[in-house]
């Protein structure tokens, strides 16, 4: 299924909360949705899953318009938002089983629906809690688990991952693969990039309710660095090992098609990172230079391939050990610092 965002525009009064935005995404992919507080997320997450209208434009599924067929759309998609009603009075599987029924299922297709969801989700154990009991993690469990009992093509999450713990966090990102995998579009705000980092497809940046960049990950790295998407060696971040490689050889194996802006690691022997610090700052191309324990130096360095070789092979001229190397990947919360510039509604 291929979801369509088309012009959307959603004006508040004198505010214009969202402002003529496209982009597309389709099934079997995973899709960030990022931005600046206020950027205009939730309104957008909330048109898409028809909590809301839009001001002008639309959004397609399959061709199928919010807009004009928002019963339609309300089958094919899952929405989960950013916090799980606090209900005093209603368990877990009391809570579900209404959604399930809102959903048209009945007899044993409901309650096949029902068990499925709660072992796939693990919340075998919480069926007769009350909600308001419930931990942020558990609360987010039921949040999905709701999202997902009719079985949608579409998941729209508006900031999953806020407020939990790590291991919740883990468990998290583990379902959204699973859901990949069985051909589910799934698109999720959240300001935790370094956890969309490790499932994202894509991403789609937002600021003052304009769209600023969007595309698979490779298609925003060509976009900062103002060329061609970056090579798949520069994605991997593939590391080249160099012990007992003479300084020309180091030199010359950093890899062919390096962007701007470079992100390298060096490993080096225990306790001695600290000169091929201070060696790094002296080169005019290193943009920055930071030292993780003692052994591992995180650099940026501005220029092209031949340029990173010189500057790391000065490393090695001055008689300096280092072990290893590797080109970084450029990171979502990098690319967001880039294409965003911190503005506000």
């Amino acid at each position: 299924m291929k979801t369509e965002v088309r012009n959307l525009t959603r004006v508040f009064g004198k505010t214009v909360a969202v402002n003529d935005i496209s982009f597309s995404f389709e099934d079997g992919n995973i899709f960030g949705f990022i931005g600046p507080n206020g950027a205009g997320k939730t309104t957008t997450i909330r048109i898409m899953a028809t909590l809301d209208l839009a001001t002008s434009g639309d959004v397609l599924y399959d061709g199928v318009s919010a807009t004009l067929y928002p019963e339609a759309v309300r089958r094919v998609v899952g929405y989960m938002p950013d916090s799980l009603p606090g209900y005093k009075d209603i368990q877990v599987w009391e809570y579900l089983d209404f959604f399930a029924r809102s959903f048209g299922l009945k007899g044993a297709e409901r309650t096949r629906a029902l068990n499925d969801i709660v072992e796939f989700t693990n919340l075998g154990e919480l069926r007769t809690k009350f909600l308001f009991a419930l931990s942020k993690g558990m609360k987010q469990r039921v949040s999905l688990a709701r999202a997902l009992i009719h079985n949608p093509k579409v998941l729209i999450m508006d900031e999953p991952a806020a407020g939990l713990d790590p291991r919740a966090r883990h468990e998290l990102r583990t379902l959204l693969k699973i859901l990949a995998e069985q051909k589910k579009a799934i698109f999720l705000s959240s300001h935790i990039l370094s956890e969309l980092q490790d499932i994202c497809d894509g991403a789609v940046i937002i600021e003052q309710g304009k769209l600023l960049s969007a595309g698979t990950l490779n298609d925003l790295l060509a976009q900062v660095n103002g060329g061609a998407p970056a090579p798949a060696q520069a994605q991997s971040g593939e590391s080249a090992d160099l012990s007992g490689t003479s300084p020309e050889q180091q030199a010359a194996s950093a890899p062919q098609t390096a962007p701007k802006g470079v992100s390298v690691t060096l490993k080096t022997p225990r306790g001695e990172a600290e000169p091929v610090r201070l060696k790094l700052l002296e080169h005019p191309l290193t943009r920055s230079v930071d030292l993780f324990d003692d052994d591992e130096v995180h650099a940026i360095i501005e220029g092209n391939d031949a340029e990173v070789s010189r500057v790391v092979g000065t490393v090695f001229a001055a008689g300096l050990t280092v072990l290893s190397f590797n080109r970084n990947q450029m990171g979502l919360e990098e690319l967001f610092m880039k294409i965003t510039q911190g503005k506000v509604q």
